[in-house]
């Protein structure tokens, strides 16, 4: 008997659940322009988790000082009739419940060929919200203003999210993905769009197959990779990796050691506390701060300036096949300096210092084949070595 009366009890419980999400969702249908609309509006309690699943339709969540969770779904249909646009509403079951420790919006289409246009899921929520899981098959995510954490996932539209104190993760199957200022760590993934990045606070891993990335501000590492579009970076305050199949990659001033590759693009670096790797298949590679680096092009120019530095110092290297190589060195630098260059047929080596010495072989016509140089400045350091097989190297004073 008790156990009967129990089941009674939870059969109540649910219907009066069930009863109060119903009392709280209103629902019209009405002309718009050259489409019908159906608006759905209604409240749900505070929960500490959002869950958003939809297979069609653009998502957007905000956060505020309300305690309960409010909603408006808009559902857009260019059937000719207001019958036939209710049956397509119909098919579209659309759900709002609380379940456990979370809310729950659910989209899913029942029907078949369909002229429904586009979804509009909006979404107010407390801003202590711990996570908002977000997932549409096709249309576009927007998250601003929460404390948690944000799970991201379009089959194709553009996220955008801001103001996030949590860790982020999102993902488009070929959209764009844009970051205003998150505190937590970040991880993206597009298709092919492109991703900007204004602030982050925490760690940084990008990719995307074939767009452009732009980090403005990251307070960590960063690990960001293009298919084949360009790389910007103005700070990174710690480790950065950066790779693109053939863009360019342009950095500002990195707080930590630097990793950059690109298939066949120029690279630009500003300033790096660490030790630098820089590699190009055939563009040009400019570093203006640095204390160590390796650098290598294919068929390209490279410009180094070598800076006194408190952190680690190791052997250096720039080496490329074919172009000029001009090497500025500071003041107050140690370092070991050796070059030559392979096939001279005119080209030389040149220096402003007179410890560094410069030397030929081979015939007087037409030109030297090779030239060596070798030398200590302020008695020597790590070593820096300088190669081209055919082009002009230079060893220049810098001011500090």
């Amino acid at each position: 008997m008790l156990k009967k009366y129990s089941q009674f009890a939870g059969v109540l419980a649910t219907a009066a659940v069930l009863v109060s999400i119903a009392s709280a969702q209103q629902v019209r249908v009405y002309r718009d322009g050259d489409a019908w609309t159906q608006e759905m509006t209604g409240s749900l309690a505070a929960a500490k988790n959002l869950h958003v699943n939809v297979d069609f339709g653009s998502v957007r969540v905000q956060g505020g000082s309300q305690q309960e969770i409010t909603y408006v779904i808009r559902t857009r249909s260019y059937s000719s009739d207001e019958k036939h646009a209710r049956r397509e509403f119909e098919a579209y079951k659309i759900s709002a419940a609380i379940r456990g420790d979370a809310a729950r919006i659910e989209g899913d289409w029942q029907g078949g060929h369909h002229h429904l246009c586009s979804g509009e899921f909006v979404i107010n929520v407390p801003r202590d919200l711990d996570l908002a899981k977000l997932e549409t098959s096709g249309g576009d995510v927007t998250v601003t203003g929460i404390t948690g954490r944000v799970e991201a996932q379009s089959g194709g539209g553009k996220v955008k999210l801001d103001n996030v104190g949590g860790a982020v993760t999102a993902e488009t199957g070929g959209d764009s993905i844009e970051i205003g200022t998150v505190n937590g760590d970040l991880h993206l993934e597009t298709g092919g769009g492109k991703i900007y990045i204004a602030n982050a606070k925490g760690k940084v891993d990008a990719s995307t197959g074939g767009g452009n990335i732009v980090l403005v501000s990251s307070a960590q590492s960063a690990t960001l990779e293009a298919g084949g579009g360009n790389i910007d970076v103005k700070q990174c305050g710690g480790k950065l990796k950066v790779s693109t199949g053939g863009g360019n990659i342009e950095l500002g001033d990195i707080s930590g050691p630097v990793e950059i590759e690109t298939g066949g693009g120029s690279i630009r670096l500003g300033w790096a506390k660490g030790i630098v790797r820089a590699q190009t298949g055939a563009g040009r590679i400019e570093l203006n701060g640095v204390s160590s680096a390796r650098a290598e092009t294919g068929a390209g120019g490279i410009m180094a300036k070598f800076i006194s530095s408190t952190g680690e110092r190791s052997d250096s290297v720039l080496e490329t096949s074919a172009g000029d190589i001009v090497v500025y060195i500071a003041p107050d630098v140690a370092i070991t300096v050796r070059a030559s260059i392979d096939l001279a047929n005119g080209h030389k080596i040149m220096s402003d210092f007179t410890d560094i010495r410069v030397s030929s072989e081979g015939g007087e016509w037409p030109g030297p084949k090779s030239f060596t140089a070798e030398g200590k400045l302020n008695g020597g350091g790590p070593t820096l070595k300088v190669r081209t097989t055919t082009g002009d190297i230079k060893f220049l004073r810098a001011s500090r």
